[in-house]
């Protein structure tokens, strides 16, 4: 199942190493080995895609090469996406990871910006395939590349969400060129780069693999960028909904828990991969989610916020159980964690606590399931109105609420009641901050909740700083966002 990431393993991609912090941006390889002397066959190339695999899966923080090393890839999305919503906050007060739930990142905070670091290391990557995919057999060139280009489409529209404008650099270009790397570009020029790779994606890729780029996987994000457009195109974005779901090459878990525990199911479209107990495959990000309540042994990330628990006490369904488990008995306190990730499975109750690499977890990052698209396509449906009473949209809808054992008919949905289903279908997925992002109501939902929790939060928090470390190295070129 993780035959992947056995072939990274396999193969040699010395080439990409990543770039020291003084470069990061640079898409040339901090290394003896030149690329051109390196890219001399078809294999080559294909291990070059992994590599950009390899720079999204990220380097397990429990490693000790991870020390120095600025490339965590996914494994701190959390702190960036679910501690800045409603939905979760860190243990504690203390360190640079408490900040994203207080909403007091600085410009100098690591997470965020090993974070900013791991989206251009994709991004260098891909485009130093796409500059050698002439090297790779004729018959495998137009794959590589769209597998490339949906990788770098990945990057950018984690960045462009999270940072705003961001330099966009599509080619291969030298350390000096600081216009090039450092010139922030208007968040609409990126998008177009986005929906442009996306779509080349979408056009050369079949649906072979889940834990490799696909035809659903480009089709899937791409309706999420449509969606996410200062003017959306909701008609795009449901016509492409529609392309997955009428592909029947995908479905619903019978059952929630399969969803997490039974790896690359039939729900997956996208998911980034780890092997459990493998230091160098490995995640820590499950064992990061654990209270500690009982174990007294993990971070104590994404600790489920008061209000959260209420909407999965109200809407849950039986999604409740796979999601958080109550450590005191009963779902009417707020002693809960996050159930999704346990690691490999283990939780608190066994022996040792969490299991046996509890810190080298194998649990998969899910980047896009089909519960997920069918939500899309409600709310491409509905189209920025209140409501809707659409019979597609209505079954959807119904399709997801009847999976959680919610099965009353549902004769209409409201916007609200669409991203409440959203946020107790998708909680801990890193989906929460982008879906308010959406709907247009982050600035008020964050607004209250910052206010209940006695934390402080403006509208200019909705943007992560740009790292003050590449404003340094860009000689000023690379500008901060305002209110930092």
């Amino acid at each position: 199942m993780k035959h992947i990431k056995y072939l990274i393993i396999a193969v040699t991609v010395s080439v990409f190493v990543s770039c020291d912090s003084e470069e990061f941006l640079n898409p040339l390889p901090d290394t003896a080995v030149a690329v051109d002397g390196f890219f001399q066959s078809d294999a080559d190339v294909l291990s070059g895609i992994y590599g950009i695999y390899d720079a999204l899966q990220g380097v397990n923080s429990n490693t000790e090469s991870n020390i120095g090393n600025f490339n965590r890839g996914v494994q701190f999305e959390h702190l960036l996406t679910e501690h800045r919503t409603d939905n979760t906050r860190n243990a504690t007060l203390e360190g640079s990871k408490a900040d994203f739930h207080r909403y007091v990142v600085n410009a100098n905070n690591v997470e965020s910006e090993d974070y900013y670091a791991s989206m251009y290391e994709v991004i260098f990557r891909a485009n130093n395939i796409l500059d050698f995919i002439d090297v790779a057999d004729e018959g495998n060139q137009a794959k590589y590349a769209a597998e490339a280009k949906f990788l770098r489409a990945y990057a950018y529209f984690k960045l462009v969400r999270m940072f705003g404008d961001v330099p966009l650099v599509t080619s291969v270009v030298g350390p000096t060129d600081n216009e090039a790397l450092f010139t922030r570009i208007p968040s609409a020029q990126v998008y177009d780069q986005i929906i442009a790779d996306l779509q080349e994606a979408a056009s050369e890729l079949d649906n072979s693999s889940k834990s490799r780029a696909s035809k659903a996987a480009a089709q899937g994000v791409l309706a999420k960028v449509y969606l996410s457009l200062a003017s959306p195109d909701y008609a795009a974005a449901r016509q492409l909904c529609e392309s997955i779901v009428n592909s029947g090459q995908f479905s619903l878990m019978s059952d929630f828990h399969d969803v997490f525990y039974d790896e690359l199911n039939n729900e997956i479209i996208f998911a980034i991969q780890y092997i459990p107990g493998n230091s160098a495959e490995s995640q820590s990000f499950s064992s990061e989610f654990t209270s500690s309540i009982r174990a007294g042994q993990e971070d104590g990330q994404n600790i489920v916020n008061d209000n959260l628990r209420l909407d999965f006490v109200a809407f849950g369904g039986n999604r409740t159980e796979t999601s958080i488990t109550d450590l005191n008995g009963s779902l009417l306190d707020d002693r809960n964690e996050v159930a999704k990730f346990f690691p490999d499975g283990f939780d608190s109750t066994a022996e040792p606590a969490y299991g046996p690499n509890a810190r080298n977890a194998g649990n998969d990052y899910i980047a896009l399931r089909y519960a997920d698209v069918l939500l899309m396509h409600v709310e491409a449906i509905m189209a920025g109105a209140a409501s809707t009473t659409d019979a597609a949209a209505l079954a959807s809808f119904q399709a997801v609420r009847d999976r959680a054992g919610l099965t009353d008919a549902v004769s209409s949905i409201t916007k609200e009641e669409l991203l409440t289903e959203r946020r107790v279908e998708l909680a801990f997925e890193n989906q929460r901050w982008f879906d308010l992002l959406r709907f247009g109501v982050a600035e008020a939902v964050l607004s209250a909740h910052s206010a209940e929790m006695g934390y402080v939060f403006d509208a200019r928090k909705l943007l992560l700083p740009i790292p003050a470390r590449e404003i340094n190295i860009s000689g000023g070129l690379l500008t901060q966002n305002p209110g930092y």
